[in-house]
């Protein structure tokens, strides 16, 4: 027996030392882990008792969507492309909070992808309106006669069109699909960036006519406006192309008169509902240009800027990146107008590495934008993203219309998952929400929170992007605009706990 104790001693020695390891490597597991979330986008954020009985709500919804699709991910939303899941997801309790929570403001969407199909589908209800019926698609056009302009067909009243046609409901269906992207077999028909562009720029091309008659453009805006203030948004950055508009009379509008449309319709809205908080305008004309036609933007966004002081935040270049014309070939002419006019370039719309679209995202950081659209090619370039951080850039990010837009399939490998984790300034935006039947904001917002975001990331991270949007605007006072937001921010918060506690009576 006493032979034994040697041995025994020995042993209950290993055996704590192994338990002394395991513990350590336990608690060093933990260090790390809470180190990388205190990393993350929000963290700075403190919640009070009552947002924190707010989060446990949340955050158990979450859980409960996040871990059913990590042990079913056949069945996981975020996996599958955006029209399958769009619908489905509005009966999410998850979704209704997000719906009904302030959300600050939308800082990237161009001005006519805003509203649903339904929506520009009644535009064509309108008087005056007449339709011409091509082999490869549609055209339109209000006047007061039939137009002179050439049709493969023949011109028609849209009124007689339509209920000459003996079915106004396939009528209507039919001219429902030019005015979405939504189809039923996407992965099928969109097979690639290219594809699911060319299907996106038709939209445009159609619509065009419809949009850029001066009633409707304004009309539209108005009603942009109460859909995002309908969506707990409570200002707005609008990007343009100025279309030149027309009337009835013969009479055409130039890019000056167009913004003074959009000024005419802001102050009949901020009459209407006070409680919004206006729009800006960012001059976006098309990038697929040569560096003569830059400068004659840039002449009108001068213009622009020296008209509307107030209401004009800068300038962009818009369309595929990939198609389009780099930075860099007009980078001179870009350079010359830096000191005259603030830029918000979209760059990085990429799924590229290496090429001149990715690589814009340089040439517009050197430019000294103020925020970058999308940046989805940033997570590829880890110096561009020291100095998003050192500059304090904001990343305007779309996930739906990336997803949408081919360049990534699933949103869980979004880079923003990146850029949250990283803390980098982010703002979360919709783009053409409208054409894929998305809401104006609350489905970025949720697809980003349960499909992109860490299991872990809270309320925090939610109130952080809302909060990011209204830092990163150019409204000119930040203070009261945030002032408001903590009020709008308190009463949800009330709300979540208040609906969450009620007890409906019984009958």
């Amino acid at each position: 027996m006493v032979k034994m104790w040697p041995v025994l001693l020995c042993f209950l020695l290993v055996k704590s030392g192994v338990s002394d390891v395991f513990e350590d490597i336990v608690e060093e597991r933990n260090r790390i882990l809470h180190k990388e979330l205190d990393m993350m986008l929000g963290a700075d954020i403190i919640l009070n008792d009552t947002e924190e009985l707010a989060n446990k709500i949340v955050m158990e919804l979450k859980h409960k969507e996040v871990d059913f699709g990590f042990q079913n991910p056949q069945y996981f939303n975020y996996s599958k492309h955006f029209f399958d899941y769009k619908d489905e997801v509005k009966k999410s309790e998850l979704f209704k909070i997000i719906r009904r929570m302030p959300k600050g403001a939308v800082l990237h969407a161009h001005d006519t992808g805003i509203l649903s199909a339904e929506y520009v589908l009644n535009i064509t209800y309108w008087d005056d309106l007449y339709v011409c019926f091509k082999s490869a698609g549609v055209q339109f056009l209000f006047a007061e006669d039939t137009p002179a302009s050439p049709c493969e067909t023949q011109w028609q009243v849209m009124k007689n069109a339509r209920f000459s046609s003996g079915n106004v409901e396939k009528f209507d269906a039919e001219l429902l699909k030019y005015f979405s992207i939504i189809i039923p077999n996407p992965l099928e028909v969109y097979t690639d960036v290219n594809t699911a562009w060319s299907k996106f720029q038709e939209y445009f091309i159609v619509t065009t006519a419809l949009f850029s008659y001066k009633p409707v453009w304004e009309k539209y805006f108005y009603d942009t406006l109460k859909a995002l203030r309908e969506d707990n948004v409570m200002y707005f950055e609008v990007r343009s192309v100025l279309p030149h508009l027309y009337d009835l009379k013969g009479n055409h509008y130039d890019e000056i008169q167009t913004a003074g449309s959009y000024k005419d319709a802001l102050d009949k809205f901020m009459m209407d509902y006070p409680d919004f908080y206006g729009a800006k305008l960012i001059y976006a004309p098309l990038r697929l240009v040569d560096a003569k036609t830059v400068n004659k933007y840039l002449k009108i966004a001068y213009e622009l800027k020296k008209k509307y002081p107030d209401f004009v935040a800068g300038f962009d270049l818009v369309g595929q990146e990939d198609l389009g014309v780099p930075t860099k070939e007009v980078f001179k002419e870009l350079v010359q107008a830096r000191d005259k006019i603030d830029f918000f370039f979209h760059a990085g719309e990429t799924n590229w590495c290496g090429t001149s679209s990715d690589e814009n995202i340089l040439d517009v950081i050197l430019l000294g934008t103020k925020r970058i659209g999308h940046g989805f090619a940033l997570i590829k370039h880890p110096v561009l993203m020291e100095e998003i951080k050192k500059r304090d850039i904001a990343l305007e990010v779309n996930v739906v219309s990336n997803a949408v837009l081919k360049l990534v399939e699933d949103v869980r490998n979004h880079p923003l998952a990146a850029y949250i984790a990283q803390n980098l300034p982010v703002v979360l935006s919709s783009d053409d929400p409208g054409v894929w039947g998305a809401d104006p904001l609350s489905h970025d917002f949720y697809v980003a929170f349960v499909g992109v975001a860490s299991r872990h990331a809270d309320l925090k991270l939610l109130k952080k992007l809302a909060l990011n949007s209204l830092y990163y605007s150019t409204y000119p006072n930040k203070d009261k605009l945030v002032h408001e937001f903590e009020i709008r921010w308190t009463r949800f918060i009330h709300s979540v706990v208040d609906d969450h506690h009620k007890v409906i009576p019984s009958v």
